[in-house]
Formats: C-alpha cells, structure tokens, sequence
C-alpha cells in the first residue's frame, strides 16, 4: 500500500485529490493539510511514502516543507512531488535545488498523477516530459545547479553511470533504464546511488538539469542511448 500525504490551500483541490488517489486500491491517504506547517508536522508523525505538496500555501510554502523532508539533512527522507500551477516560475526552481522527485502541473490528467505517485512511491521518481524540458530550458538559461563543472563531472562518472545519466535525461524510469541497458535495476540503482553524489545532486531531477545544463545532453536533441 502507498501511504500518501497531500497538502494544498484550496479546499476543492485537497478533496480532488484525496478522491482520486483514494479509491485506487494501491493507495492510502493517510494525511491532509491545508497549509505548509501542518503537512510538515503530518509528515514527520505518520511518515508517508509520498507528499504531494502545493508550492504556494500559507505559512511554510511547499518548498520550505520539501527541503525539510527531501534535503540531504532530512531524517526521514520522504520523496515529494510537486503539483503546481505554475509553468515556469521561480519557486519551481527554488524547489529543484530542494532535491524534490517530481513536477506535474494540478491540471494533468488523472492517469498521469497516479502514474507519478506510483513511480516517486516505487523509487524511480517522475520526469514529466513537457513541464521538465520547459523548466530545464528556463533554468539553464538563468543559473547554475551547483559547483560541479561538466568536466569534473563527467571525468568522475564511469561510463556506465554515464550511459545511465544520458537516458536518465530522456525522462526514463529505472526499470525503463534497466530494460534499455539489459542489466536489473538494482545494478541501476546502485550506479545511481553513486553518480549523484558525483554530480553534487541530491535527486533524478537534479541530475537531469545538470545533464542539459552543463551541455552533456541537449534540450532540442534528446539524447540515445550509448552516445
């Protein structure tokens, strides 16, 4: 079962999404929050596979309870994916450096959030594909990630843990990676528990900006695999 926190301001939101997420058999609701202090406090009591958090809430926003609960300091890391109504925005890019797994905008279709709560839950995290690539645009063009140059980052990646970052960027999931490269996902997994600490990362979304940020892949060409 997949305990899901939600934290959101408007009530009409927070009943949607407990309806939806609820009457799948795989999923509980196990909290819902009406603002940023109250999920933080939810979070660290009940402990939740996944907080689905709004970025704009009343008191804490969304990324300040994000970085509380994903950041490199937290314990217990709780993964958290961002639903959002806005497209590219400065809190979007406050909350990548936050180290969240995932963007969708609140507007997605339904299939699509639960796709992403399931893969976050699962470990895999969820890249979606139009509002990533729009934000890693956006974002390479107004700052940088981290410290890490593209050559001391790639120097220090192997060349496996290179392929894996490549078709990580392409908005693959493990299983996806692991079938693409014909090895299990635990060999993916542990190549990334590896890689992201070379690239000074703390998330698959992180190292997809720093991928396109520092040039190693494309925005306008995808990269394939092995290249």
């Amino acid at each position: 079962m997949i305990r899901v926190l939600l934290a959101d301001d408007q009530p009409l939101v927070r009943a949607g999404l407990a309806a939806l997420l609820s009457a799948e058999e795989d999923i509980e609701v196990v909290g819902v929050a009406a603002d940023g202090d109250e999920a933080l406090r939810l979070a660290l009591s009940v402990v939740p596979d996944v907080a689905c958090l709004d970025i704009r809430m009343p008191g804490r926003d969304g990324i300040d309870v994000a970085a509380q609960l994903c950041g490199s300091d937290a314990d217990p890391q709780v993964p958290v994916l961002i639903l959002t109504t806005f497209d590219i925005d400065d809190y979007v890019f406050r909350a990548l450096e936050a180290g969240v797994s995932g963007f969708l905008l609140k507007d997605s279709d339904p299939d699509e959030i639960l796709r992403a709560v399931r893969s976050i839950a699962a470990g895999h995290g969820t890249l979606d594909r139009t509002l990533t690539r729009r934000i890693i645009d956006e974002y390479v063009q107004r700052r940088r990630l981290h410290p890490v140059t593209a050559t001391r980052g790639a120097d220090a990646l192997t060349a496996r843990e290179r392929e894996i970052l490549l078709l990580l960027a392409q908005g693959m999931s493990n299983e996806q990676i692991a079938n693409a490269l014909v090895v299990e996902i635990a060999t993916v997994k542990s190549h990334l528990a590896r890689l992201l600490p070379k690239l000074g990362v703390q998330s698959r979304l992180q190292a997809a900006v720093w991928a396109y940020r520092n040039r190693v892949v494309t925005v306008d060409e995808p990269p394939a695999s092995g290249q």
